[in-house]
């Protein structure tokens, strides 16, 4: 063997011996502000899976490491991560479920202290993994089923994962996957299968540290076993960064009415959790459960006996009459229900427990039972909300108490659509661009907490393409590409400068702001216009935009495309600026005035006094012409007569309540703000039909809960209330309420200084009493018409 050769195998077996003996970081707690950086290491823990099962297919597998303690440790911290979801009991007791949302190449992982958990003597660590295979909802990102967890060097027992580990695991055959696809929810869907438990196979009692594991199997080393942080030297598939968002809340809810039984009658006892639901030897029921609200989460189910029954729980947002319209939500007479549904085999068991994997969202439930030899108990049966722990921190009242239901309904919308992302919850569960740049300004403006917004932000970075779009939504394993939701990411990108003080969060996405308005130049042709477009140009669900695409978007020229371009070229150019890229900054402000001028030029119509939709001067719609305001295409002083037009020409194109947020805001732009109030049909019209969220679109809606409709919220605090920042990072704030004919309005804001606070009273003569509160290191001006008031930290009294 000649020296090289000799020199190549030493350097091979000298890479493989760091990578074994290579420690954890010695960040202790890795999801407390620490940066990739820190993360840079191959975790000395492995990821392991069953040695005989499919990886590939949907497959749950159980995991179990017993170990004993001579005394209970004061901490034992864990890190610990699956493909795809898992939950963890210690001791039998359930602690949480992950990993947070993410794709391959940014893999979650959690950090959890369990030494409350622990004992002296045996102890046992156990997780249930599932993966649901090819029929995963669209934002499943997955490689194969497998597990990892790492406990901290400090702990008295290493229980990591690993080639020679004492961990043990067993595939749960008691689990089945139900498929559902789009056909049978009569609507696009995407967020994954139901799930059967057929008790018999099921190992239960598994989590105790009294199971008898002895048949359970040594697990194998994953595909690619070692685990690395994000950045590492080597390889891999999973590159694992900390969880950054906190852990979900999760609520115990009470069904409020038993809505309808055939078969046998019960009793409300049932679902106060006071007393059983008995269903006799063979018998066929049904009972129709309401939440009386719509909600999300993963509903219990508690049972016994009845053994070769079958439970079919079906849920679903609203039921269907006959011709398969909804009505009313709250009237239930001659209607149907059709949903997503899981399946229950009953082994005649004591005291068994389902709780499925996968999110369940509904305000109806059914229970479809039917049973043979054997009487069936339903012992008890609730939700258990889980969501992200967004508390309710602003505070918007009035004397006009629709607005409060407003409010309520709305602030319900936004919890629904919050869990790991934000998300459309029942029928897919993915993350838009479009519904989350509203989303996250409702969280900011009524939590403060911007967690989750910074996490879409990143994440849509992440998704990014070569030629350098984002995608449309993400994590998503199937692709899907709006190059107007990449310019909607930016502007998302200048509402979090706006309202957040974090500069050096904002600059990391200056490169990837680049490609996406780089990408956008290349559409522009010599007419000064973006042309000859590709993938989805979608805008809104407006009767006239087919697909939701705006005429000429696709062959020819779009003076709504061309105008929300012009917008992200201003919004950058903002960021830019503040930043201390004053180049691109100017070369992007350059290029909004030609676009915009071509826009005037080749759209406008003069005799109408509005833009057309192409220079062919034939369609005509609101959208265009709100694009006009929130870019100056038309001049300042004329944008209050053509938000006029905008609102009162019913010939124009109309915007859907997702695009009512942008009329808004140039009705706010251009002085209207007073009119607000009076133009809140789409959310009356749904309340008075019995939703308690609001809906993906105005009429006929297939989606009841889309929180891109929870914009009252951000908008009674901007526009009635009056708050909005004046400069970035929120460092002037503006008070300029509109009362409209409101007596009252009492608000508070969360600001990242502190809190703003607005209580103001307007008498016959209209003139104002109250007081303003702004945060430390803040300042601002009160408006009211002609009337300006300078502010200062603390509290002003307003008198005008």
């Amino acid at each position: 063997m000649n020296k090289s050769a000799r020199c190549l195998i030493f350097l091979f077996f000298l890479s493989i011996f760091n990578l074994a003996t290579s420690q954890e970081s010695t960040v202790t707690i890795n999801h407390e502000g620490k940066e990739f950086t820190q993360l840079k290491h191959a975790w000395t823990s492995q990821w392991i899976t069953h040695p005989k099962e499919s990886t590939l297919d949907a497959r749950k597998f159980l995991f179990r490491r017993s170990f004993e303690l001579v005394s209970k440790p004061e901490k034992f911290i864990i890190h610990l991560s699956a493909d795809n979801r898992y939950r963890l009991y210690v001791n039998g007791k359930y602690l949480l479920s992950g990993p947070s949302s993410s794709d391959i190449d940014n893999y979650r992982y959690e950090t959890i202290d369990i030494a409350k958990n622990l004992k002296t003597g045996s102890n046992i660590v156990s997780v249930e993994v599932v993966n649901f295979g090819e029929y995963r909802k669209a934002s499943s990102m997955t490689f194969q089923t497998a597990f990892i967890l790492q406990g901290d060097k400090k702990n008295t027992v290493d229980i990591n994962t690993g080639r020679d580990s004492e961990w043990k695991v067993i595939n749960d055959e008691g689990f089945k996957s139900i498929p559902f696809v789009s056909d049978s929810l009569r609507g696009y869907y995407a967020a994954g299968p139901g799930e059967k438990l057929i008790s018999k196979k099921h190992q239960w009692g598994w989590q105790n540290t009294d199971y008898d594991d002895s048949k359970w199997l040594n697990p194998k080393l994953g595909t690619v076993e070692f685990a690395v942080g994000r950045g590492f030297l080597y390889g891999s598939t999973w590159y694992l960064v900390p969880r950054k968002i906190p852990f979900l809340e999760e609520t115990q809810q009470r069904f409020n009415k038993i809505a309808r039984t055939e078969g046998l009658k019960a009793n409300t006892d049932f679902i106060k959790g006071k007393n059983k639901l008995i269903i006799p030897p063979n018998k066929k029921v049904s009972v129709l459960l309401d939440m009386s609200h719509h909600t999300i989460g993963h509903p219990e189910i508690k049972y016994s006996k009845g053994k070769d029954s079958q439970i079919k729980i079906t849920y679903a947002e609203a039921l269907y009459d006959k011709n398969w319209k909804k009505g009313n939500r709250n009237e239930i007479e001659g209607k149907q229900i059709l949903g997503y549904y899981d399946i229950i085999l009953p082994d005649g068991g004591e005291h068994q427990t389902f709780k499925p994997f996968g999110q369940k969202t509904f305000r109806f439930v059914q229970l479809d039972i039917e049973t043979k030899d054997e009487a069936l108990f339903i012992d008890d049966f609730y939700n258990i909300f889980t969501a992200y722990p967004f508390k309710e921190n602003a505070q918007f009242k009035t004397d006009n108490e629709v607005l409060t239901q407003i409010w309520d309904a709305s602030w319900r919308t936004l919890r629904n659509s919050s869990t790991e992302s934000f998300i459309d919850p029942y029928y897919e569960q993915l993350q838009y661009i479009g519904d989350t740049r509203i989303e996250a300004k409702v969280a900011i403006s009524v939590d403060g907490d911007d967690r989750l917004m910074r996490k879409a932000i990143e994440m849509f970075d992440n998704s990014r393409l070569p030629n350098g779009l984002t995608q449309s939504r993400y994590p998503s394993y199937i692709v899907q590409v709006i190059p107007t939701y990449s310019l909607l990411w930016i502007n998302m990108l200048h509402d979090y400068h706006m309202y957040k003080n974090d500069d050096e969060f904002v600059k990391k996405f200056i490169p990837g702001m680049k490609t996406v308005i780089d990408w956008w130049i290349d559409k522009v042709d010599d007419n000064d216009m973006p042309a000859n477009m590709e993938w989805w140009n979608f805008t809104d669900w407006a009767k006239g935009y087919k697909n939701g695409i705006p005429p000429g978007a696709d062959d020819g020229h779009s003076a709504s495309i061309a105008l929300q371009f012009v917008k992200t070229l201003q919004d950058a150019a903002r960021i830019f600026g503040n930043l201390g890229y004053q180049e691109e900054a100017i070369k992007y402000l350059d290029l909004a005035k030609k676009v915009r001028n071509s826009v005037v030029k080749n759209c406008f119509v003069e005799e109408k006094g509005i833009f057309a939709e192409t220079p062919n001067k034939v369609q005509f719609s609101q959208h265009t012409n709100i694009m006009a305001i929130l870019t100056d295409a038309i001049p300042k002083e004329n944008q209050k007569v053509l938000i006029q037009k905008i609102l009162d020409d019913k010939s124009l194109i109309q915007t859907t309540i997702y695009y009512k947020y942008y009329l808004f805001e140039a009705m706010h732009k251009a002085g209207l703000g007073n009119r607000y109030k009076n133009l809140l049909d789409s959310w009356t019209n749904q309340l008075d039909q019995g939703l308690t969220t609001f809906a993906e679109k105005d009429l006929e809606p297939r989606s009841e809960c889309h929180a891109w409709s929870a914009s009252p919220n951000y908008h009674f605090l901007k526009i009635i209330a009056g708050i909005y920042p004046l400069e970035s990072n929120f460092k002037k704030i503006a008070i300029a309420p509109n009362f409209g004919d409101l007596k009252e309005i009492t608000a508070k804001m969360p600001h990242p200084n502190g809190e703003i606070q607005v209580v103001i009273k307007k008498d016959a003569k209209d003139r104002l009493k109250g007081f303003v509160s702004l945060p430390k290191g803040t300042s601002g001006i009160f408006i009211y018409g002609k009337k300006q008031l300078e502010l200062n930290a603390g509290s002003t009294e307003i008198n005008l």
